[in-house]
């Protein structure tokens, strides 16, 4: 679980206030901001409340948690934060409210005057539905599902995309380079913004005096552009410092740019990159990065769990990934960022007592009060035949059919069969990609549809240029056609690097035969 008291502001609520908070944002020069929302969707603040931006209509700071009644029941699904501070947000409905400080029209109501309550943005964003909103010191940005971005606020240096310098009182789609493109990640540094395309590319826009762009130069741009350094390699995540940027690739890499007087690009030195940087990190994939623009600190999480972080740590420069014993990349702007503000609206899960869920989880494998065993490979699975039932069609009917306590299962392994039986305790799989094929395997004997899915984005996630023409080929075989168009793109995204894999050598000619036909309508083989 997040532990939410990790931030002062929250310091002087009591437990049983701290236990049912489910999500929270702090913000502030100081940190000495926060809003949150409870468990029965009902939105609070408290702290210093500068310019209003605590929503709560007046401009008295407050030391206790107020309530916005105006966002209670509006589920939020994105928050970001100025400098001014300004705050937005995105609800489940896809419609964006605004409020704070108001100097340079961030707050997209076409005037300057500062906001006390949440205002519902709607000049161009009415028939839109927003998913994701992300903030610079004095300007937004929007993205919708139709993977439109609009943006709107202070534009001195291009950080609305419009062409100009002119401030953007309401929102203005951000088109240029992006006409017809989708977007599919939006973030925001001080003055700049960037966002990752559903293809991979990156395009950045604004302030670019310290290369945070990576477009190979220090000159301002008013339109989108290109990161063309990083041609071919497939973006999926990015993260904006005050000055620097991160980004994440498909397979688990970090790139890094822009300024680095902290070591915030985690190069081992502090000189700015105007390029693109593959960060070292010890070959192990990356997950998740994690960067704000009120501070010069970077965070990234790996496969395995395990948490890193650079830069600006309690006003050291560390200029290399530093290995933590953090849970979660939250906790890293909790106790080392300046100032210690989330870099991202926190998802905190209570855990006071356990869920129906969570006590399923706890007697799965456990003999005490099992009723039922399955021998695998020689090993035993200890389960219900209560919950088994209940829960998967094939064993209801086979367990009808026999009052034996012992089932020997000889089809599967024992790896694949004891995640099966994991999963209809807990909804979740755990397990590496290749292993994942074998569970898709079972999913698609048993007709377990939901299973078959989650395998699918197991396997989408832990894709390699070393494996993907091996999960290719698994996708053909159990018939998943979008895990088959996903490792198709992927491997045409990284062809060189796969067609110079074994198991590209190894390939089945038929299969071979489809792929290089398919590749070729594609445009693969254009030069």
């Amino acid at each position: 679980m997040l532990d939410v008291g990790k931030w002062p502001v929250f310091a002087l609520l009591p437990p049983e206030e701290l236990r049912l908070i489910r999500q929270a944002c702090v913000f502030g020069s100081a940190a000495n901001e926060a809003i949150y929302v409870t468990v029965n969707d009902e939105v609070f603040a408290l702290g210093t409340n500068c310019s209003g931006c605590l929503g709560l209509g007046d401009l008295q700071s407050t030391i206790e948690p107020r309530r916005i009644d105006v966002l209670c029941g509006k589920k939020i699904v994105s928050l970001s934060y100025g400098t001014g501070p300004h705050v937005v947000i995105a609800t489940a409905d896809g419609e964006v409210f605004a409020w704070g400080h108001n100097g340079y029209s961030q707050l997209g109501n076409g005037t300057t005057n500062h906001g006390l309550t949440p205002a519902l943005v709607s000049t161009n964003l009415l028939s839109k539905r927003v998913t994701e909103v992300a903030c610079g010191s004095h300007h937004t940005i929007a993205l919708t599902t139709d993977g439109e971005v609009f943006a709107w606020g202070y534009n001195n240096s291009g950080q609305v995309g419009s062409g100009s310098t002119a401030n953007q009182p309401t929102p203005r789609r951000v088109s240029s380079c992006l006409q017809n493109k989708v977007v599919v990640n939006i973030a925001c540094g001080q003055l700049c913004s960037m966002a990752v395309l559903d293809n991979g590319e990156i395009y950045g826009w604004g302030y670019n005096c310290n290369g945070q762009l990576g477009l190979g130069n220090n000159g301002n741009q008013q339109t989108p552009c290109r990161i063309a350094a990083l041609q071919g390699v497939g973006i999926v995540q990015v993260a904006c410092g005050y000055a620097h940027t991160l980004a994440l690739s498909d397979e688990g890499l970090v790139y890094a740019w822009g300024a680095n007087s902290y070591g915030q690009l985690g190069t081992g030195n502090k000189s700015n990159q105007a390029l693109p940087t593959l960060i070292n990190t010890d070959k192990e994939r990356m997950v998740e990065v994690a960067a704000c623009h009120t501070s010069h600190t970077s965070a990234a999480k790996t496969q395995s769990g395990q948490v890193l972080m650079w830069g600006q740590c309690r006003g050291q420069a560390v200029a290399s990934p530093h290995l933590t014993h953090f849970s979660s990349t939250d906790d890293v702007f909790a106790c080392f960022a300046t100032p210690a503000v989330t870099w991202h609206l926190l998802s905190v899960d209570g855990d006071d007592y356990l869920t129906v869920a969570q006590s399923l989880k706890k007697e799965f494998d456990s003999p005490e009060i099992s009723d039922l065993k399955f021998l695998v490979d020689g090993k035993c699975i200890h389960v219900h035949k209560a919950l088994l039932k209940i829960r998967c069609e094939h064993f209801r009917a086979l367990l009808n059919e026999t009052d034996e306590d012992a089932i020997e299962v000889h089809q599967f392994s024992y790896l694949v069969y004891r995640a099966f039986l994991e999963y209809l305790y807990t909804d979740t799989i755990n397990l590496p990609p290749e292993d994942a094929i074998g569970l898709l395997d079972l999913a698609t004997f048993y007709r377990e549809s939901r299973l078959k899915r989650l395998c699918q984005e197991t396997i989408k996630r832990g894709i390699s240029e070393e494996n993907a023409i091996t999960l290719l080929s698994a996708a053909v075989k159990y018939e998943a056609k979008d895990l088959e168009e996903f490792c198709f793109k992927f491997c045409v995204n990284h062809l060189t690097a796969v067609t110079q894999t074994q198991a590209f050598a190894d390939m089945d000619h038929d299969l071979l035969k489809n792929f290089i036909s398919k590749a070729s309508r594609y445009g693969a083989f254009k030069n």
